[in-house]
């Protein structure tokens, strides 16, 4: 069983930024392609996004390539989430997931792409 636990939500106001990690205690980040999802209230969950086992492929949501960006210290052991210009429609808990065995490509993967999942931390965005 793989362990992931994200932190770093918070609330912030309109226009701030919000780094989320995930770390995955014991186990190196570089043998799982890893992923942020989110689900907003009264929302099925969401891709945000996604990245490789070395850290070299990304892929995003749509709506979020411009002010999202997904990182990996291979070393450290733990995947980065920055998110930039917040906005009240991010409200969300963030998920953070991983699989051995998932690989980046054009395609949005969806939670079914990814066995292992984190509890979740709460952003919240005022207006």
């Amino acid at each position: 069983q793989v362990q992931l636990i994200e932190s770093g939500g918070g609330l912030v106001q309109a226009g701030d930024s919000l780094r989320l990690s995930c770390t995955t205690p014991g186990r190196a980040v570089s043998n799982y392609a890893m992923a942020w999802f989110r689900q907003a209230p009264g929302k099925e969950r969401e891709f945000v996004a996604t990245i490789s086992w070395g850290g070299n492929l990304t892929n995003y949501a749509d709506s979020d390539k411009v002010r999202f960006t997904i990182s990996k210290d291979n070393a450290k052991t733990i995947m980065y989430l920055q998110m930039d210009s917040l906005q009240p429609e991010d409200t969300a808990v963030y998920y953070c997931a991983a699989d051995p065995t998932t690989y980046v490509t054009v395609r949005k993967p969806t939670e079914s792409d990814f066995a292992y999942w984190g509890q979740g931390t709460q952003v919240t965005v005022s207006s």
